[in-house]
């Protein structure tokens, strides 16, 4: 090898960290390493995970199999136990250039209790392989206790980067041809509560397109939707460069699932989001996290999910079918039949990608600009991926997009 192999799982911080990690790691001579990223999100997760690592013992049987995130935080036990791995590393040393290049004879397992971190690591990095947008870090960890979620104890509590630490950060992206950046976080629109001043999120967003106006696109990642501040609604009326696409942490359309999942927000909510947006900026679209036959959930329950779809305007689906999880309180609650889940989370698709194809074909005559991602494929500032322009990586272009095939359009130069 090279240099060291990274195999990510999960999500959009997770991809972040990696670079960092393959960074760290090659500096510490950890050229041999093959480094698992794991995900603790669902029990499938973790078992993926596990399954990918004994493949990658046996087609790789010299090399330093080394294991970090979240599934390894939480579940360190399972892990240790399995003698295809090397070394495994916390959640919180991952990000730590001390944490490599450790004997495995002397520290085989490298585990903090995470929830008594208090910093965030802050690391600059001089982009993202093969990838023609960024992601950078801007919070860690979520001080809210999701009833199916087991991720505050792989993550640990909410704590930010300071604003500085940001924008320079951007700003050396910027520097090496990055066009595009996201800011991203476990529960991203916590930002700055721990922060002297307690700045927000949409602060955060001003700031940066302040200081970094040769940034052509900045996105942001997952949303909560009763954190919406009033600055980031401001960002989204006024700055062009604030990508209008919004991805909302939805969950469930009923009432009394969202309480049982103790979400914060109402049905209604949502609703209100999406709307407030649109009357903003009228182009926006909406993307959302949805969880099929969570724990209780009737047929009544499960068409207020359906229904939300259309309510709230949302074309891009995350549609995550219910998995127990060991050490959650919804992993308690009377479950749905494996049948009824899989059935449901089927259904709920097929509503997404209806709504997908909708939105798509509307797009159909229109002239955009596209950010290509590879030579033949690139994203318009709504997400909406474009086929058929070519051109280097990285670059901005004018298309008209023709119209759908799949689940993305095909486009010609304009």
């Amino acid at each position: 090898m090279t240099g060291p192999q990274l195999v990510t799982f999960g999500c959009r911080l997770n991809t972040y960290e990696s670079e960092v990690m393959r960074d760290l790691a090659t500096k510490a001579g950890e050229g041999n390493a093959i480094i698992f990223n794991t995900c603790a999100v669902t029990s499938e997760a973790e078992r993926q995970a596990r399954q990918a690592i004994r493949k990658a013992r046996r087609d790789n049987p010299d090399a330093r199999i080394i294991v970090t995130g979240c599934a390894a935080q939480v579940s360190t036990a399972k892990f240790a136990e399995m003698p295809e791995i090397d070394r495994i590393i916390g959640n919180d040393l991952k990000l730590k250039p001390e944490a490599w290049g450790v004997d495995p004879a002397e520290a085989r397992v490298s585990v903090n209790d995470i929830m008594e971190v208090r910093e965030t690591a802050q690391h600059l990095i001089e982009g993202f392989d093969g990838r023609a947008r960024a992601f950078v870090q801007v919070q860690q960890g979520c001080d809210h206790r999701c009833t199916f979620c087991i991720i505050p104890y792989g993550r640990g509590n909410s704590r930010s980067v300071p604003a500085g630490e940001v924008v320079a950060q951007v700003r050396r992206l910027v520097e090496n041809g990055y066009a595009e950046v996201v800011l991203t976080g476990v529960d991203v629109t916590s930002y700055g509560h721990d922060l002297p001043g307690t700045p927000t999120l949409g602060m955060l967003v001003r700031r940066v397109l302040k200081l970094v106006p040769e940034l052509p696109r900045l996105r942001l990642s997952s949303l909560d939707p009763v954190e919406i501040d009033e600055d980031l609604w401001a960002a989204l009326a006024e700055e062009e460069r604030l990508m209008p696409h919004l991805h909302l942490s939805v969950q469930a359309g009923a009432d009394l699932i969202l309480k049982r999942m103790k979400r914060r927000h109402l049905r209604a909510d949502a609703i209100a989001v999406a709307e407030k947006a649109l009357r903003l900026r009228p182009d926006t679209v909406f993307g959302a996290d949805l969880i099929a036959g969570f724990p209780t959930e009737t047929d009544d329950h499960f068409q207020d999910s359906l229904r939300i779809v259309a309510e709230a305007h949302l074309t891009y689906l995350h549609v995550f079918p219910y998995s127990p999880r060991p050490g959650t309180p919804a992993a308690k609650m009377p479950q749905l039949s494996g049948p009824v889940i899989k059935a449901r989370a089927a259904e709920l698709r097929a509503v997404g990608e209806a709504a997908l194809s909708r939105y798509l074909d509307s797009q159909a005559g229109r002239v955009e600009e596209i950010l290509l991602e590879d030579v033949n494929l690139g994203r318009t500032r709504h997400f909406v991926p474009v086929i058929g322009v070519s051109g280097t990586p990285g670059a901005r272009v004018h298309a008209r997009l023709l119209a759908r095939e799949g689940e993305q359009m095909r486009g010609e130069a304009a």
